[in-house]
């Protein structure tokens, strides 16, 4: 009787347009790995896959995995990276007096449910010293509050990524303030519970490459703003801006990363965003610390 060939197990990869396989391709740390990538418009329809078991892994801001894990999504951080904290921004109209966000009160500002934008509206206006009731926050899409804030129809719009500078060169935006001091710049790579158990190997493999890539990003700005720019369609001189706002860094899962997290989820608390207070420390996965 003939043997039967098992087929290698894959790691199968969720990514936003404009993550990590960009840089990583860019990088060429991809040669012999056992991946499979699937693309999502935002995390959240990437954690929805993680929750239905047809993506192993992902990369998400800290305010989605925040959200996921308070819904009870069996899915863990094994990997961290911390932004500048300049690619997240609140534009307004360049042709408005406004100057700091104390000049908000009574505007409208257009954002994204649980999004990096969202605490970046929230953090802004504690620091401000404005109550909730201040300000009106509209949750829209990426596309829906662009197209907002193009028209007219909301004062600001609170942002991150691309979407900022796209702002500024094309509906004449201007960078009220941006997240540098506010927020903690933390995205993870995130597992299932069932993958780290089963794929382990594999997710160390995947994090120790997507760190080289990381790495090189850094050091060679150019050939990757050209490789983003032609994954994601932006031109060329966005995604540089975008990149040296950006500027991912690999950041070990610590006491810091779990402090800075812990404080994400006590905001969106008291905002009755997140319905329950939670101990964030449950959420990393330690075991990859080493590798």
């Amino acid at each position: 009787m003939p043997f039967v060939a098992r087929a290698a197990p894959l790691l199968r990869i969720g990514d936003q347009r404009g993550g990590y396989k960009s840089v990583m391709e860019a990088a060429g740390v991809l040669e012999g790995a056992a991946f499979t990538w699937n693309l999502f418009a935002a995390a959240s329809p990437l954690l929805e896959a993680l929750n239905a078991d047809a993506i192993d892994c992902g990369g998400v801001g800290d305010a989605p995995f925040a959200f996921a894990r308070a819904a009870g999504s069996p899915v863990k951080a094994f990997a961290a990276t911390r932004s500048r904290g300049s690619s997240t921004a609140i534009v307004v109209h360049e042709d408005q007096p406004w100057r700091s966000f104390a000049d908000l009160k009574g505007k409208t500002i257009a954002t994204g449910k649980g999004s990096v934008g969202h605490y970046l509206v929230v953090a802004a206006r504690d620091r401000a010293g404005l109550a909730p009731s201040d300000i009106t926050i509209v949750f829209l899409s990426p596309a829906d509050a662009g197209a907002a804030f193009a028209r007219g129809a909301v004062d600001a719009w609170a942002t991150w990524s691309q979407y900022v500078f796209l702002a500024v060169a094309n509906s004449r935006a201007r960078i009220l303030l941006d997240g540098r001091g506010l927020m903690s710049g933390l995205s993870y790579e995130v597992a299932t519970t069932a993958a780290i158990a089963g794929k382990h190997e594999l997710l160390a493999d995947f994090k120790h490459r997507l760190e080289t890539a990381l790495h090189w990003g850094l050091a060679n700005p150019d050939a990757y703003a050209a490789a983003w720019s032609h994954e994601t369609g932006v031109p060329l001189d966005i995604s540089k801006q975008t990149l040296a706002a950006r500027g991912f860094d690999p950041a070990p899962i610590d006491a810091a990363v779990i402090a800075d997290q812990q404080r994400t989820v006590d905001l969106y608390v008291r905002e009755r965003v997140l319905p329950d207070a939670q101990d964030v420390a449950a959420g990393f996965e330690m075991s990859f610390a080493a590798q």
